[in-house]
């Protein structure tokens, strides 16, 4: 063999070990860019530097979502006449989301799903609502509940990074009532108050029997949550208690606050959540908006487990998770969760029907709707006005899939049917509570179902879901 030969040999094989290495660390790379399904455990940077860092990017972050909502919806403080929820606060009217430019409501119910989408006219309103800030997602409360809580507890609910982003003039009434099964004599037993550790013994003390009130103390009582901790990677400013569960489920019914659903992945197909009410869980047989879960001890197992860390038993170790003992713990909360009343409706009988003579024509037009033409009872069924099932209404059907603010707008999936019972005190509506109004929910439904219902119908409808 010839040196030449040899050296051209070796030349060969450093070339192919060079490749081999590089092709290793690009495999590497790649690898390292793949999607997770994992929270990042071993955070690298400081916590003075991630306040700094998101607190400068909070700004703009808040001026995106605002942008959002004002180009979807018009956001103005406009009450209904003449209606109110149950403690007071008045309840906004009309439709809010805006239509595309040369359209109508009338339009576009004529219309083929195939023609609104292929047209681009589904209303941005009705597309799924991002999360204020979706990449990062998270707990997210009102700031009357943070104000209160603060007041009530000094425990602070305050994300340095985000604020929320839907009016309050959108979000139901705060404290909200509290009506029991047990003794609906009483009436509101909260005495509008809002319940929190501070106050819940006072309160209820002979109202309750004692396994109750320890399930109520444990929904009150704060335990480390994803955002609410004391690691490097918490959104609050000092290290936190954590949250309660009757701070997104305000004396048992909601505030409206909002998260992202758990079981998900990659981020940006993850859902908003926005929190649905607790009233009327005695006769509700599927518990979260998406989820399915089959028993509300089910439900408030799963909320501390996984709802609290978003799904990942890896991050909630780090953090604190709270393991509840579902012989006794759990127990005692869903005993108590299931005593919440839906608030009184006057005007329906025992089978949850209108009784003629108390109601007023557009009621009664609006009952007929409901169970005819609109079809609407076909999953919300009296007297309680839901069927306890999963529907999927396949609304990406009149859209494109696209990234909304870091948000993939596509699939919504199965959706529970929430009870209408009480429904107008629980603004906003659908389970990321994109639909602001009734109004807004009845064209929704109108488009989606394609009933084709006239101007007088709708409004009829909207009557009809008030007295419920």
């Amino acid at each position: 063999m010839s040196t030449k030969t040899v050296e051209r040999d070796k030349s060969v094989i450093a070339a192919a070990m060079f490749l081999c290495v590089s092709a290793a660390f690009a495999a590497g790379g790649a690898a390292a860019d793949q999607p997770t399904s994992y929270a990042p455990v071993d955070i690298k940077e400081d916590f003075p530097t991630t306040l700094k860092r998101m607190e400068a990017a909070k700004p703009a972050i808040e001026q995106r979502q605002q942008k959002l909502l004002e180009e979807r919806y018009d956001l103005g403080d406009r009450p209904a006449k003449g209606v109110a929820m149950s403690r007071g606060k008045p309840i906004q009217s009309g439709v809010r989301v805006r239509l595309p430019q040369g359209a109508t409501w009338d339009s576009l119910s004529r219309m083929p799903a195939q023609d609104v989408r292929a047209k681009g006219l589904f209303p941005a309103g009705f597309m799924p609502l991002p999360h204020p800030n979706h990449p990062e997602g998270g707990m997210l409360f009102p700031k009357f509940h943070i104000e209160e809580i603060k007041r009530q507890e000094a425990r602070d609910l305050t994300r340095f990074d985000l604020d929320f982003d839907l009016p309050d003039a959108f979000l139901p009434e705060f404290p909200a009532p509290i009506y029991l099964t047990t003794r609906p004599d009483l009436g509101d037993v909260s005495k509008g108050r809002l319940i929190t550790i501070d106050n819940y013994y006072e309160t209820f003390n002979g109202v309750l029997n004692p396994k109750q009130l320890e399930g109520l103390r444990l929904l009150l009582t704060p335990f480390a949550q994803q955002q609410f901790n004391q690691t490097e990677d918490r959104r609050s400013v000092r290290p936190s208690r954590g949250v309660t569960c009757f701070d997104c489920h305000a004396n048992g019914h909601t505030n409206g606050a909002t998260h992202l659903v758990g079981d998900i992945r990659p981020q940006e197909f993850r859902h908003r959540i926005e929190t649905p009410s607790l009233r009327g869980v005695n006769i509700e047989r599927l518990f979260g908006s998406q989820r399915g879960l089959k028993t509300v001890e089910d439900f408030t197992g799963f909320e501390q487990r996984a709802a609290y860390f978003d799904g990942d038993p890896v991050i909630a170790t780090k953090k604190g998770v709270n393991i509840l003992d579902r012989g006794s713990q759990v127990h005692a909360m869903a005993e108590f969760q299931e005593l919440l009343d839906f608030p009184p409706a006057p005007k329906l009988d025992v089978f949850g029907h209108l009784e003629r003579a108390k109601a007023t024509p557009a009621e009664l037009r609006g009952e007929t709707v409901f169970f005819g033409k609109g079809r609407c009872s076909a999953c919300h069924q009296a007297p309680y006005y839901t069927d306890n099932l999963m529907h999927n209404l396949q609304a990406e059907r009149f859209y494109e899939p696209k990234l909304i603010n870091g948000m993939m707008a596509s699939a919504d999936g199965p959706i529970k049917t929430f009870a209408l019972r009480g429904i107008k005190d629980s603004p906003p509506y659908l389970h990321d509570g994109r639909l602001l109004t009734l109004d807004d929910t009845v064209e929704f439904f109108n488009l989606v179902l394609e009933t084709k219902l006239t101007g007088q119908e709708k409004q009829d409808l909207v009557e009809f879901l008030r007295t419920l």
